[in-house]
């Protein structure tokens, strides 16, 4: 049925997107490596608002666009938050 269906493409859905997870942390560990070897802040502004609005604009879904929003949020503060724990 459609219940079953859709839970069936979400559990595949998340399945990919913690080995994207997995694969962006890694690069926010680089991040952090640098901006430590570098004394440079966890927080960069524009390059955080010119990446929300780069995604934003390959969303290309009005409908979706806050959630898409919320949804990143959370990826940046974990990104951040990871950043901030290794350095």
């Amino acid at each position: 049925n459609k219940l079953e269906q859709a839970r069936l493409i979400i559990n595949e859905v998340d399945s990919k997107m913690i080995e994207l997870f997995k694969e962006r942390m890694n690069a926010a560990r680089m991040v952090a490596e640098h901006k430590k070897e570098n004394n440079l802040p966890v927080l960069d502004k524009a390059r955080e608002e010119a990446l929300i609005n780069k995604n934003v604009s390959y969303l290309n879904d009005k409908e979706l666009e806050k959630y898409y929003l919320t949804f990143l949020e959370g990826v940046l503060t974990a990104s951040k938050d990871y950043q901030k724990d290794l350095m």
